[in-house]
């Protein structure tokens, strides 16, 4: 296939706009779709790439299409992702809008043909229900407009639910992407001069259980380090401390191209909120985790996703969710203030004061902000290798972002003495 490097000033020229919003599923997505829009010669497109998370991320894209047609107002603008996919009807209904595309049609070729476009003026709807699709489809995305780092969707859908969560019902349920289909994809990424794989999905964890054989994550992840031997780093997105296989655990003691940072969905700190979010874990489970991956590799880093304010959430039970960033020496926070999910279990429960969630998650973050300061400190002295994703900036293996006192060339892999730490970075000098 015909690849266009990172570097490549024509990758940028020759694809129409997409803002993708949300998480890294959504910026691999998004990649496949611009894509699909430059093959078919959809011209002038802007393709809006929602997310449903939370009602704020709701928000956002619908501020974000209206924005985007008052500065742009002869462009055809598509709406597709979980919020569209969701509800239909209400972005098929705004004025900003000439395409929805649901999550199954938003990654199908034909879906952005030009003369879809309706001449009657009536908004083309093409979204179907994602809980019918039982195959992920398959696609070879060649780059990441304007990153250093690629994203490989592995797997989509979630089989769980946890009652706080819309995302199954906006993406389906698991479905794995054969292990041959994602080393061919890996493969031709790292000849298009990609330094960093991230292994992005749903579920990650959940990988594999529809597939002949039934193989894990970990399964999948050696196989692909080892058809892969020039891939220099991996890394891979949130993990269900539930689900972590053996395999898995073996490679983060023996793989130094796996990355020691690993991300865990985490959500609360509490055990009677855990089981009123419908979690499989304990708070001891994550503290075991954490315990577990550093008597394999000393120098791994944690981060974790929290909801905070969830619904009969007290004091006490917040405390809990406080204390689990020490006990289980976490670094890296996702905070999200609790948002009432239409059609969820929580959304039914005894709500926690609006205030009292702003307060709490602002609470959450500011912990989270000291732990990754006092963290940093530890880093001052070190030579590492830095990624570059800007001429000034890049990412220590740990994650942790650095500002570099020279200029670098932004997918490159340069060696760095950090000299300093300050709020949220790293400050480094590049060696010769």
């Amino acid at each position: 296939m015909s690849v266009l490097k990172p570097s490549d000033p024509k990758f940028s020229e020759v694809a129409p706009r997409v803002v993708s919003l949300g998480c890294r599923l959504n910026t691999y997505e998004s990649e496949v779709m611009r894509a699909h829009a430059r093959d078919t010669g959809l011209s002038n497109a802007i393709i809006v790439n929602t997310c449903a998370v939370t009602k704020e991320a709701e928000r956002q894209g619908l501020q974000t299409l209206r924005r985007l047609r008052r500065e742009n107002p002869d462009a055809h603008i598509v709406a597709t992702g979980c919020a569209v996919q969701l509800d239909p009807s209400r972005y098929a209904d705004m004025p900003e809008v000439n395409r929805v595309l649901g999550n199954e049609h938003k990654m199908k070729r034909e879906s952005f043909l030009p003369e879809l476009t309706a001449p009657d003026f009536n908004t083309p709807v093409l979204v179907t229900d994602i809980m019918e699709v039982r195959e992920t489809a398959e696609h070879l995305v060649e780059g990441f407009d304007g990153r250093a780092r690629a994203f490989v969707q592995v797997q989509q859908g979630c089989d769980h639910r946890c009652t706080f969560c819309i995302i199954p019902f906006a993406r389906g349920n698991n479905r794995s992407v054969p292990m041959g289909r994602i080393t061919q994809e890996v493969r031709g990424l790292v000849e298009a001069g990609y330094r960093e794989i991230v292994i992005t999905g749903v579920d990650i964890t959940g990988y594999g259980g529809d597939l002949p054989g039934n193989p894990s994550l970990g399964q999948m992840v050696r196989r692909l380090l080892m058809a892969v031997p020039e891939l220099p780093r991996l890394r891979l997105s949130s993990l269900d401390p539930a689900e972590v296989d053996d395999d898995l655990f073996a490679l983060m003691a023996d793989e130094p191209r796996l990355m020691p940072h690993f991300h865990i969905s985490a959500q609360a700190g509490d055990d009677m909120i855990l089981k009123r979010m419908k979690r499989r874990h304990t708070r001891a489970d994550v503290i075991s985790f954490c315990d577990r991956v550093r008597s394999l590799r000393p120098d791994a880093v944690f981060g974790a996703d929290f909801i905070a304010g969830f619904p009969t959430e007290t004091e006490e039970m917040f405390q809990g969710t406080l204390d689990l960033v020490d006990d289980a020496g976490l670094t890296f926070l996702h905070v999200f203030p609790y948002s009432i999910r239409p059609g969820t279990p929580a959304a039914k429960m005894p709500q926690v004061n609006g205030r009292t969630v702003k307060a709490r998650a602002a609470s959450l973050r500011a912990k989270g902000h000291t732990a990754l300061a006092a963290h940093l400190q530890h880093y001052i002295g070190q030579t590492l290798d830095v990624l570059v994703e800007q001429p000034q900036d890049g990412r220590i293996p740990h994650y942790a972002s650095v500002k570099l006192a020279g200029v670098a060339t932004p997918g490159t892999i340069v060696r760095a003495r950090i000299v300093g730490a300050q709020a949220e970075n790293l400050y480094a000098e590049a060696i010769a």
